[in-house]
C-alpha cells in the first residue's frame, strides 16, 4: 500500500495507493468536516486546486445528516461527487472539544449533542459502523484527546484505555470489511497515538500501535495550545519507533511552517482547517508571507494576491477587487480566497515533493522558513 520512495534526513518521498486512487506523500488534505468545504467550493473546485485527499468528520456525519442517510444515497463519495481518497477522523476529538456534557467509560463516551443537546453514545464499535457507512478510504481509530495540561496519571490511564479501544477498532472494522452490504470493503484503519507531552507516554503507546500493523498511524494531541517547540520534540521523540513501511499523519497541523518541519522530522501526511478559515477572514498565504487582504493598502492595488501564483483568483481578480469583496461581504470574497489558500497549501506539498525527488529539500526548506510565517 505505502511505497517509500527517497528520503533526504528523516523527510520521506512516498506514494500511498488506494482503492480510491494514488496519494502522493507528503500530502495536506484538504478539510470538508461536512462533506463541505467551507467558502462555498464543491468536488469540481477541489480537483482545480490539486486537493488529493478530502478530510470528512465522523461526528459531524452522524448528528446530520446522519451516516444511515449518507450510506443510502450510496457512501461519502457518492454523496459529495469526490472520487478520490477521503479520510474520515473517528469523531473522538469532537467529543471531548465539542460535547459540553460527557461520560467516560470504558464501554465508550455518553455525550450531548452540540447540536440540539440530545445524549449519544459512541464508542470503538460505534465509530467504526459510522464510518463504514460513510465509506470512507481511511477510517481513523477511536481515542480521547486529553486536555492539555494534563496530570501525567490521568494521560497514562487515557492512553491505556486507547490502547483497549484501538484492538476493538481493529476488530470491528475487520468484520464489518467481511459483511455482503459494505460499501468499502478495503476501508483502511489508522491508530493514533497519544500521551499529552510526556515523550515516555507517546514512546511506549507509538511502540503497542507499530505492533498492531495497521494500515499506519498518527500523532494526535498536538498543536491544542502548547508551545511549538513542545510539538517538534514529540514527532522527535515518536519518529524513530513509527512504522517505516506505513504512512504518518500529524493531525491538525497546522502553518505552512509548521508543515515544513514536520515533514523534516519524517511526516508524510497533514490536515488543518486553517488554510479555509482564514481566507474566510481574508487572511491569505502567499509566497512572500501572509496578506490581510482587508487592509486600506489595497484598496487600488491592481496587483493579483500573488504574483507567483498560479490559482484561478490570482489569474483573474486583483487585491483592490479583492478587498471590496470582503468589505461589501460578498460571498464571492470567501470562495475566491478559500480557493487561494488551498491551492497555495496544495501547491506548497507539490513543491516539496519536488524538492525531495531532487534532494533540495533542505535547502527549499532553508529558502521558505522566516518567510512564510512573515505578516506583510
Amino acid at each position: 500500500m505505502f511505497q517509500l520512495i527517497k528520503t533526504e534526513g528523516r523527510a520521506r518521498r512516498g506514494r500511498f495507493e488506494t482503492v480510491h486512487g494514488t496519494v502522493e506523500t507528503p500530502v495536506f488534505m484538504n478539510v470538508g468536516t461536512a462533506a463541505a468545504i467551507k467558502g462555498a467550493l464543491d468536488a469540481s473546485d477541489l480537483k482545480t486546486v490539486g486537493c488529493q485527499v478530502e478530510l470528512s468528520n465522523t461526528y459531524h456525519l452522524h448528528l446530520r445528516p446522519g451516516d444511515e442517510v449518507v450510506r443510502d444515497m450510496g457512501g461519502l463519495h457518492r454523496f459529495m461527487n469526490w472520487s478520490g481518497p477521503i479520510l474520515t477522523d473517528s469523531g473522538g476529538f469532537q467529543v471531548f472539544s465539542l460535547a459540553k456534557l460527557r461520560d467516560i467509560k470504558e464501554e465508550g463516551v455518553t455525550f450531548a449533542s452540540h447540536i440540539d443537546g440530545r445524549r449519544i453514545f459512541m464508542g470503538p464499535e460505534e465509530s467504526m459502523r459510522i464510518q463504514s457507512n460513510l465509506g470512507s478510504t481511511i477510517a481513523m481509530a477511536f481515542d480521547e484527546c486529553v486536555e492539555n495540561p494534563c496530570e501525567k496519571t490521568y494521560a497514562r490511564a487515557s492512553v491505556e484505555r486507547t490502547l483497549r479501544w484501538l484492538k476493538r477498532c481493529k476488530a470491528e472494522l475487520d468484520r464489518l470489511n467481511g459483511l455482503e452490504n459494505t460499501i468499502n470493503k478495503k476501508q483502511m484503519l489508522f491508530g493514533i497515538n497519544q500521551g499529552s507531552t510526556f515523550e515516555d507516554l507517546r514512546i511506549e503507546h507509538m511502540k503497542q500501535i507499530a505492533e498492531l500493523d495497521l494500515d499506519g498511524c498518527a500523532i494526535g494531541g498536538l498543536a491544542v495550545g502548547e508551545p511549538t517547540e513542545v510539538m517538534y520534540s514529540i514527532i522527535e521523540a515518536v519518529e524513530p519507533f513509527m512504522p517505516k513501511d506505513k504512512p504518518r499523519y500529524l493531525m491538525g497541523v497546522g502553518t505552512p511552517v509548521n508543515i515544513l518541519e514536520a515533514v523534516d522530522r519524517g511526516v508524510d501526511f497533514f490536515d488543518c482547517v486553517m488554510p479555509s478559515r482564514n481566507a474566510r477572514h481574508g487572511h491569505l498565504f502567499t509566497s512572500r508571507g501572509i496578506v490581510n487582504i482587508k487592509n486600506a493598502k489595497y484598496e487600488r492595488d491592481e496587483a493579483p494576491l500573488d504574483p507567483e501564483c498560479g490559482c484561478h483568483t490570482c489569474r483573474n481578480y486583483s487585491k483592490a477587487y479583492l478587498r471590496h469583496l470582503f468589505k461589501a461581504g460578498e460571498m464571492l470574497g470567501m470562495r475566491l480566497a478559500v480557493i487561494h489558500n488551498l491551492y497555495f497549501y496544495n501547491h506548497m506539498m507539490e513543491e516539496i515533493r519536488a524538492a525531495l525527488d531532487n534532494g533540495t529539500f533542505a535547502a527549499y526548506k532553508s529558502s521558505r522558513v522566516g518567510v512564510l510565517d512573515k505578516r506583510i
